[in-house]
């Protein structure tokens, strides 16, 4: 019995596949828990539907992604932090404090998910952060620490 997957299942495979099931496993299994639809040729024009709406959103989202990055292309982020004495600051830099600096300097609405820090920035100076606009899609941000008054 052919079906269209709703969800990843092991070792069956992955969301919108078209995959050979026993019918019992299909009637008894898969069907109950909404897990598959059965490859009628309305389900498989449906699923074709989705697939281009779907393919049409990740173009975008894509688009977005390198707009936004020709647009932090070359930008130094100025954060200013609390010292002591040799350059230590107190506390320390997090992807959430970058952020709201970007959106507040920058006008850029960033998810602080989205900045990648290794650790959070513990010194003065000048660092590099990796942002990660979509998917495999990064770019790296100069970002400058400096001492409040």
């Amino acid at each position: 019995m052919k079906v269209i997957l709703l969800e990843d299942i092991k070792k069956l495979g992955k969301k919108g596949d078209v995959v050979d099931v026993a019918p019992g496993y299909a009637r008894n299994y898969l069907l109950p828990r909404d897990l598959v639809l059965e490859a009628t040729p309305a389900n498989l024009r449906e699923l074709e539907k989705r697939k281009k709406r779907q393919a049409g959103r990740e173009a975008q989202e894509e688009a977005e992604a390198k707009k936004l990055a020709a647009q932090l292309e070359g930008k130094t982020i100025l954060v200013r932090a609390k010292a002591g004495d040799g350059g230590r600051l107190f506390g320390s830099i997090t992807s959430q404090d970058i952020a709201r600096t970007m959106a507040a300097d920058l006008g850029v609405e960033l998810d602080r998910r989205k900045i990648e820090l290794k650790e959070p920035l513990k010194t003065l100076g000048d660092h590099t952060i990796s942002i990660r606009l979509y998917r495999d899609f990064t770019v790296e941000v100069a970002v400058k620490v400096e001492a409040k008054d």
